[in-house]
């Protein structure tokens, strides 16, 4: 692949410099790395923004933002502004949120396994909704309920809705599907589970039930996913009168030359059209994430050594890696790369960038194409990489997680620090 890298996977408001170099949100990329340093994710604050409106208008209020996929107190802020509501799966998530000054019952909380503790700080702030996941946790809230009180009022209903695994396996990675009946998610539709669940809950004095929460796997690209996932609730719905249908998210994005994937748009054209030939009349909401943040970022890296190896391949290793971007060694996830110093060179050298971590598997691009006069202490990058990348992130070998900057209209706000020394030994115990 000789190419130069296709606009197509880079931030929309991307331009290129007379001098050849590019420019996100009005802003120099090579002064950006200067100033902050590498690793650094670099987000174009108006591609967040437009994919959130483009979510909203396509679902309606009541669409959530999938926080899992990228989360900061400036990113919670970013998406309630615009109008979206926050899915949140871990008591840190939601802690995050609610620092953003996001309201509570603009949250939806999620998780095969919240804690007592989580669920207690949900039901006293009144959280927007909470997805059940399991019969342990039907019996922890009704106990909590009963204690607590939704919103500090001991009996008052909690509002929920159950999450139900139709047996719809989608077309990506098995660690990444969630829709098929043996999961650690939900209630199993074909089993039986799911009617049990509708039957405890609707019983309950302890839930308001609002609905169903489906969700089948992350980076499908077949809305066909989304078709028989609608198909299949709707035939389990038909003798209720759910107020609320939930289709989770999972909607995947192009990562690489080739691939295409459909708009947040017309997958929700997509998923309506199914829902109404289904005769689901429930309100049909969505929870967007990696379609929001992945495609609006990019990575920037110094090249640090370059290892070639005659008839083998040449190794181009960079001060970051799995610590970043955990993506290719989890999933085997495929990326570009290029030189945000010559944006439009061609790319014949077929090298592999590697990061700094003590493993033979930790790598970013396994055959990336790059310029042929790639050299020690380039700026590399590597696009689509706003989804999964400072959210998975951790600080193995001890090394220090990136800096975050957004940046729009020829400004930029460093929305996350670069970690320091110090910050590895907050935890530390050091009189131990």
């Amino acid at each position: 692949m000789t190419i130069p890298i296709p606009f197509s996977l880079l931030p929309e408001s991307s331009t290129v410099a007379g001098d050849g170099s590019l420019w996100i949100g009005g802003c120099a990329v090579l002064d950006l790395a200067e100033e902050f340093g590498t690793p650094l994710f670099v987000y174009d604050e108006g591609h967040l923004r437009n994919r959130c409106r483009e979510a909203v208008e396509a679902f309606g209020d009541g669409v959530a933002y999938a926080t899992k996929a990228f989360l900061c107190v400036a990113m919670a802020r970013l998406a309630h502004e615009e109008g979206m509501h926050l899915d949140v799966a871990t008591g840190g998530e939601m802690h995050v949120a609610l620092t953003a000054g996001v309201p509570p019952e603009r949250l939806v909380l999620h998780g095969n396994n919240k804690s007592n503790e989580e669920l207690r700080r949900a039901i006293e702030l009144g959280i927007g909704r909470i997805v059940v996941d399991s019969f342990d946790e039907i019996s922890r809230l009704e106990m909590l309920c009963s204690g607590v009180g939704y919103r500090g009022a001991p009996g008052a209903p909690i509002p929920v809705l159950l999450r139900i695994t139709p047996g719809v396996e989608a077309h990506t990675h098995e660690f990444v599907r969630t829709g098929q009946e043996d999961s650690k998610f939900g209630f199993g539709v074909p089993s039986g589970m799911a009617q049990q669940a509708v039957d405890r809950v609707a019983a309950s004095a302890a839930f308001d039930l609002r609905g169903l929460h489906v969700h089948v796997g992350s980076q499908i690209f077949a809305t066909e996913s989304f078709t028989k996932a609608a198909e299949v609730v709707a035939g389990f719905a038909a003798d209720h009168d759910f107020g609320e249908l939930s289709m989770g998210g999972g909607l995947g994005v192009a990562y690489v030359v080739g691939e295409e994937a459909p708009t947040i748009s017309q997958w929700a054209r997509a998923v309506r059209t199914a829902c109404e030939g289904a005769s689901i009349r429930s309100r049909i909401l969505a929870e967007p994430g990696r379609s929001i943040a992945a495609a609006a970022a990019v990575t920037l890296y110094t090249v640090g050594t370059v290892k070639e190896i005659p008839g083998v391949r040449t190794y181009v290793s960079v001060d970051g890696g799995m610590s970043d971007n955990p993506r290719p060694v989890l999933y085997g996830s495929g990326y570009e790369a290029f030189l945000p110093r010559c944006v439009e060179a061609e790319r014949p050298r077929v090298v592999d960038v590697v990061g700094k971590h003590c493993e033979s598997g930790d790598f970013i691009v396994k055959g990336a194409a790059v310029p042929d006069d790639l050299h020690t202490g380039d700026i590399l990058c590597t696009p689509v990489t706003g989804a999964y990348g400072h959210s998975m992130g951790s600080n193995y070998n001890k090394i220090r997680r990136p800096a975050v900057v957004f940046v729009s209209d020829g400004r930029v706000r460093p929305v996350v620090r670069r970690e320091t020394y110090d910050d590895l030994l907050v935890a530390e115990n050091l009189d131990a």
